[in-house]
C-alpha cells in the first residue's frame, strides 16, 4: 500500500512520510494536512491518486502522530507553526522533487496546509496546487456563534490550557490531535489579527506573491472552520498565481454535505476526487 519513510528535516528532527508508489507513471502529489489531522485520514484519497498513476506523499507535521506526537515528546517539542511550513512541508516537497526531477508535482493542501504554502521556501518545486478549505483563521471572518467561539479559542482556551499542560490538549476536548506549545502560541497570534500571519511573519519569509503556478481553491458552505470570506482572503494572497476559485454548493451538484473534512471521504471518489484528478492532469 505505502512505504513509511523517516525524513530528517533541515531543522534536524524526523518526520514520518508515507509514500504510495504502485503503478506510478504520471508525476507526484504531496498532501499537506490540516491542523492536528493524522496523515492516515488522507490515505484513501492518496490511494485513489496512486491508482491513477501518481506517486503520492503524505506526512505528519512534527509533533503530530508518528512524527513525535506522544505527550512526553510534545512537552519538549520546540516547533513553531511557521516551521511546519518553511521546514516540514518544504522538506517533503524537496523529497518529492528530488525523486521526480523531471515530473510535474502537485501540492494538495487541506486547511492550514494551504496557509503554510505561503511560508514554504521550496514553493518553486510545485507545478500546481489544490487548496481544499484553506483559509484565514481570523475570528471575525466566522459567522454567528462561531465568531465568539473562535475569539474564545484564540483569547482564552489556548492561553489558559497550553501552559497548564505544556502543550495544547486538543484530544481532551475531542477537537484534533494535541499540538506543540510554540506552534499553538504562534497560531493564536495569527488568529487574533485581521491580517493573520501577514501581521507577524517577516516579509522576507513570505512567498505568497512569488508563487505563479495554477492553483485551484475549493470552499464549501456550512464549513464552520473555513467560511467563504476566510477562504477568499487566503486565495487573494496568491496574487501572482493563476487562481481558480470554486465554491461548491452540494445541493446544486447533487452531492451530500461536504463541510470542512468531507472532501477526503471516499463517497466523493466519483465526483470531487474525479474532477480534481482531471484538473491535475490537464495542461494549464
Amino acid at each position: 500500500m505505502f512505504r513509511e519513510i523517516p525524513l530528517v528535516t533541515p531543522l534536524g528532527h524526523t518526520i514520518r512520510v508515507h509514500k504510495f508508489t504502485n503503478n506510478a507513471k504520471r508525476g507526484a502529489v504531496v498532501i499537506s494536512s490540516a491542523t492536528g489531522v493524522l496523515q492516515h485520514y488522507y490515505h484513501k484519497f492518496a490511494l485513489f491518486l496512486n491508482q491513477n498513476g501518481f506517486t503520492v506523499y503524505t506526512f505528519d507535521y512534527y509533533g503530530i502522530g508518528k512524527s513525535g506526537g506522544t505527550v512526553k515528546q510534545l512537552k519538549s517539542n520546540p516547533i513553531t507553526l511557521s516551521q511546519w511550513g518553511n521546514n516540514d512541508q518544504a522538506a517533503v516537497l524537496a523529497l518529492a522533487r528530488d525523486e521526480h526531477p523531471l515530473d510535474e508535482i502537485t501540492l494538495i493542501s487541506h486547511s492550514i496546509g494551504g496557509q503554510l504554502f505561503g511560508l514554504n521556501p521550496n514553493y518553486h518545486m510545485a507545478n500546481k496546487a489544490i487548496m481544499v478549505a484553506s483559509q484565514s483563521g481570523y475570528w471575525k471572518y466566522y459567522k454567528g456563534i462561531h465568531s465568539p467561539k473562535m475569539w474564545l479559542f484564540w483569547h482564552a482556551m489556548i492561553p489558559a490550557l497550553t501552559p497548564l499542560f505544556g502543550y495544547f490538549p486538543a484530544k481532551k476536548m475531542k477537537l484534533f490531535e494535541n499540538l506543540p506549545k510554540n506552534m499553538v502560541y504562534e497560531w493564536k497570534k495569527w488568529g487574533k489579527h485581521k491580517d493573520y500571519m501577514l501581521a507577524s511573519v517577516k516579509p522576507e519569509s513570505l512567498y505568497f506573491e512569488h508563487i505563479n503556478i495554477p492553483m485551484l481553491f475549493m470552499g464549501f458552505p456550512r464549513d464552520i472552520f473555513a467560511p467563504k470570506e476566510a477562504t477568499k482572503w487566503l486565495a487573494s494572497r496568491f496574487s501572482a498565481a493563476q487562481v481558480e476559485y470554486r465554491y461548491i454548493i452540494p445541493e446544486n451538484e447533487g452531492l451530500p454535505e461536504i463541510g470542512h473534512f468531507g472532501f477526503f471521504r471516499e463517497k466523493f471518489k466519483d465526483t470531487l476526487w474525479a474532477s480534481s484528478l482531471n484538473w491535475i492532469k490537464k495542461e494549464n
